[in-house]
């Protein structure tokens, strides 16, 4: 499987997860706590509930991205001076099988 950290070493800047739905929700943040991941408070992945869209950064944390990232993730190509990747989670899943 491909890993979420792996993402990461394969892409510059922030990276911005799509979650389909709740189960796929709570897969990607099982399997980020289980890399390693963090919110950047501290708090675990499975500790907070599945959104949409999620950011992961090259500090190993996760982020949701709230209005603004969710209109960036439909519209724009970059943010500031970064390209603004986008994965949908269901890829990844979908090459583990």
């Amino acid at each position: 499987m491909v890993s979420i950290k792996s993402l990461l070493s394969s892409h510059v800047g922030r990276i911005y997860i799509y979650l389909a739905d709740e189960d796929i929700g709570r897969r990607f943040l099982q399997d980020a706590e289980n890399e390693g991941f963090l919110f950047r408070d501290g708090v675990k992945p499975t500790q907070r509930e599945a959104d949409c869209i999620f950011a992961i950064n090259d500090d190993m944390t996760i982020n949701y991205v709230g209005f603004v990232g969710h209109a960036a993730y439909q519209a724009a190509d970059k943010i500031g001076n970064e390209p603004l990747i986008r994965i949908d989670y269901r890829d990844i899943l979908n090459r583990a099988e």
